[in-house]
């Protein structure tokens, strides 16, 4: 059996899995912001109602927790130590008012071209202790190259902080501003994504379970919870990954596709390709800050099934607040929600408040419940469906990538919407309508978020850099800095690369028969002084590939 649990900003959902991956028990309910083990509590003993644990295999969880705190500033304050050599002015590059920078740098090649001075490392340091800073970043520009100098400094400061994060764990991908982002953004949530991680593990302990916890990543892959720990920005935009996986897990469609996963704070919208999600390649971007998290290609608007709905210089104005359930549950605002009940949409929630709302609405436009009801679902509908076609111009305008490949040319045409959320139901018809698709609603549409997040395989990806001339193999993503014989080759730099990918994907608690593994970089340069080649310049990225895991063959579920 497989525990699916995803926690977004209205509801939090749980689904039980079967071998088969039917979903035999499912249940929604509120989520507590201020305490989100009450939330996997409540859910989880309404699915497992005192079945045996020990049938429990796998436990999985997509959290909205890493991106609420970053969007609603709810993070530590950090200190950042930058070396960044020639190139970029510093104030290019400075991302709070606690950057400090300092001399020294490593070349494109991995070359420490500069050293750094200790005393400057000790006063900024000191500096930052003084303002009652606890987390530290650390960064030097090209330290994918060779993390040594960004290693010392981090020896120069240890003990002084609660936690270090450094740059060139971050990613093996190149791009400087990233990686500073990347790595604030990691020290920023480093404490209160810690804290989440220790309650979950205490909460499996008291409901007396040993089965593996994972949690599902910007990617729509998944990493052992522990090990997540450590790298918690790669957690940001975990709950939009889990609407995709969830549609990728409940349909089989082969068409270019629009999803969307409406909930009651925000709607999710995400394309896919000939059937297959779009991927970030090169990092998402969250709160105006370009990362180096790889992440699947998504964007959230402010308009949802609890938006707050009001007049504003008399123009309709729907969200981006989100101030309450809707008055048909208690709430203090007129919402969709309310508007849809009253459509006779759906039949949830106290119609009589629902109308209530409507007519409290309607007084300023002289119009009905019904008229008022009409013209803020058609509002609701109309800002989403923009936001699709706005999203639609910007990818058609640029290469696009799929979580398998990059596709030359490619413009997409969806031919087929999917919904799911709470709103769902009501919904997939007229946004279909207005987007020109055949409207499409996955079974346990209520549900696909857990349903996705309880199916994702384990996903990671490694950087190797070998350089022949000064016989050096770097894969920064472990920590990996080796001598290499002089007479190293590609297909030596392809054996590592593949063998340390999967040493590092069974630690983070894949199954080695879900993984699917890519080569998605490949590159050989040779290295020529005066006319003679002196080496060669080896780089070789592979990948997991994002995904959905299988069935055992005995009619088990994974492990």
């Amino acid at each position: 059996m497989i525990l699916g649990i995803d926690v977004g900003g209205t509801h939090t959902d749980a689904v039980l899995l079967n071998g088969r991956f039917e979903v035999v028990a499912s249940a929604k309910v509120l989520t507590n912001p201020e305490n989100l083990i009450v939330s996997f509590r409540e859910a989880t003993s309404r699915i497992l109602n005192g079945g045996d644990l020990k049938q429990l295999e796998r436990i999985v969880l997509s959290t909205t927790m890493s991106t609420n705190a970053i969007v609603q500033n709810r993070v530590d304050r950090v200190g950042m130590i930058l070396a960044g050599g020639p190139g970029l002015a510093p104030e290019t590059l400075r991302i709070n008012e606690d950057t400090r920078f300092i001399s020294g740098y490593v070349s494109h090649r991995g070359l420490e071209a500069a050293g750094t001075d200790e005393r400057e490392v000790r006063d900024a340091a000191d500096s930052l202790k003084k303002k009652g800073i606890r987390h530290l970043g650390i960064v030097g520009k090209f330290s994918t190259r060779n993390p040594g100098l960004e290693q010392r400094i981090g020896d120069l400061v240890e003990g002084d902080f609660e936690h270090l994060s450094f740059g060139h764990r971050m990613s093996g991908n190149l791009n400087y501003p990233r990686r500073i982002a990347t790595t604030y953004l990691n020290a920023a949530i480093w404490r209160v994504y810690n804290r989440f991680v220790e309650d979950i593990l205490r909460f499996t302990a008291e409901i007396g379970t040993t089965a593996p916890v994972y949690i599902l990543k910007a990617d729509g892959g998944t990493s052992e919870i522990s090990q997540s720990a450590k790298y918690p920005v790669g957690t940001i935009l975990s709950g939009p990954a889990a609407s995709i996986m969830g549609i990728l897990s409940l349909t089989a469609g082969k068409e270019d596709a629009v999803a969307l996963d409406i909930g009651g704070t925000t709607t999710d919208i995400a394309l896919f390709a000939d059937g297959v999600p779009l991927l970030e390649p090169f990092g998402v971007t969250i709160e105006g800050r370009k990362t180096l998290v790889r992440g699947l290609q998504t964007r959230s608007i402010g308009v949802a099934g609890d938006s707050r709905v009001r007049w504003e210089q008399g123009e309709l104005r729907i969200g981006p607040e989100r101030e309450g359930p809707a008055m048909a549950f208690g709430g203090p605002f007129p919402t969709p929600t309310d508007a849809m009940i009253v459509l006779g949409l759906t039949k949830i929630g106290d119609r009589e408040k629902a109308v209530a709302a409507m007519d409290l609405l309607g007084g300023e436009a002289n119009a009905s419940p019904g008229e008022t009801a009409r013209i803020v679902f058609e509002k609701t509908c109309g800002l989403i469906a923009d936001a699709v076609r706005e999203i639609l111009d910007e990818i058609n305008n640029k290469p696009v990538y799929t979580i398998h490949e990059m596709l030359e040319g490619k413009i997409i045409e969806p031919k087929v919407l999917y919904v799911v959320g709470g709103p769902a139901e009501a919904m997939a018809p007229r946004l279909g309508e207005l987007l020109g698709c055949r409207p499409g609603l996955p079974k346990h549409a209520e549900v696909a978020n857990a349903v996705g997040a309880a199916l994702a395989r384990t996903t990671t990806e490694i950087t190797l850099l070998a350089d022949t001339e000064k016989k050096i193999l770097t894969i920064v993503e472990e920590g990996i800095r080796q001598d290499i014989p002089g007479r190293f080759s590609r297909d030596d730099a392809l054996f590592i690369c593949r063998e340390k990918l999967l040493e590092r994907a069974l630690k983070m608690g894949a199954r080695e028969e879900d993984l699917i593994m890519e080569i998605i970089e490949d590159q050989e340069f040779n290295m020529v002084r005066g006319f003679y080649t002196t080496g060669k310049n080896i780089r070789i990225k592979a990948q997991i590939k994002p995904g959905l895991i299988s069935p055992r063959k005995d009619g088990g579920t994974p492990s």
